[in-house]
């Protein structure tokens, strides 16, 4: 999913007015950033009851942390992001184990006027990429998510994860290598 279209600088005026008291300005964050944040932490945990929690938490702590957020050092998306992937992975850890809901329940897009069978196969296909995703180690899997489905740079996704952006070429390239290999079937 892409981010929402924003005019430059809209997302660190709302920020300033967010920390001037204008509550309104975290109504505006939310409804420019739920969706892709909620289909980000939904792709991560596989839970959609997981992914709607850690959302409504990562906001609360974007409302609580307001005063930390520099908009020189990051952009929003970056800085939303990366509450929302420790939030993530702090949930995965107190459970002490990984999700376990399947990627293989996330609703899928039907054409209409496809053919069945087409129809079929490509759920199929699909339901195979998610179920490989969710096999990858955690810091495969988030520069995975970051950068096919949420569309950010190596940059942006180093700042989230806290790594360099070669760090982070290496995971894409070791992801694709082990999901080349898991999928082989379908390529």
């Amino acid at each position: 999913m892409t981010p929402p279209p924003a005019v430059p600088g809209e997302d660190a005026d709302d920020m300033q007015a967010l920390r001037r008291g204008d509550d309104s300005a975290l109504d505006r964050l939310m409804a420019r950033w739920q969706t892709p944040l909620r289909a980000f932490l939904y792709r991560h945990t596989q839970n959609e009851f997981d992914s709607l929690d850690l959302a409504q938490e990562t906001f609360v702590r974007v409302y609580r942390h307001r005063d930390r957020f520099r908009p020189e050092a990051a952009r929003f998306s970056t800085w939303l992001f990366s509450i929302a992937l420790n939030l993530a992975r702090d949930r995965a850890r107190s459970l002490g184990r990984r999700p376990t809901t399947a990627l293989e329940n996330a609703p899928e897009q039907i054409d209409p006027v496809a053919h069945p069978r087409a129809q079929t196969e490509s759920n199929e296909r699909a339901g195979a990429v998610r179920a490989a995703i969710a096999e990858l180690p955690d810091d495969l899997r988030a520069a995975v998510i970051l950068f096919e489905y949420e569309a950010k740079s190596h940059a942006e996704i180093a700042a989230i994860v806290k790594a360099t952006p070669k760090a982070v070429e290496t995971r894409l390239y070791r992801a694709r290598q082990l999901l080349r290999k898991n999928l082989a079937r379908w390529l």
